[in-house]
C-alpha cells in the first residue's frame, strides 16, 4: 500500500486518520507542529494533516469494470 501525507480522497478516510491522530495525542502523543493554533486534540489533528504532516497507508480502490460484468 502507498503511504500518503496529502488529505485522504474520501471524507470518511479524512475523518477516520485524524480521529486516530487525535486518539494519539490524547494518549501522550506530542504535536508535529511547533506552535499550533488549535489546543483540542481534534483540531490539532485536523491541523497536521492540512499541513501534510501525517502519513497513512491509502489501500488500492479495486477497479468496478469487473464488478458490473458478474453482477450482469
Amino acid at each position: 500500500m502507498p503511504v500518503s501525507s496529502a488529505p485522504p480522497e474520501s471524507q470518511f478516510a479524512y475523518v477516520v486518520v485524524v480521529a486516530r491522530r487525535a486518539r494519539q495525542l490524547m494518549l501522550g502523543g506530542r504535536p508535529l507542529i511547533d506552535n499550533p493554533k488549535a489546543r483540542k486534540n481534534t483540531r490539532l489533528a485536523e491541523e497536521e494533516m492540512l499541513m501534510g504532516l501525517l502519513e497513512f497507508d491509502a489501500p488500492e480502490m479495486p477497479h468496478g469494470d469487473d464488478d458490473d460484468d458478474k453482477k450482469k
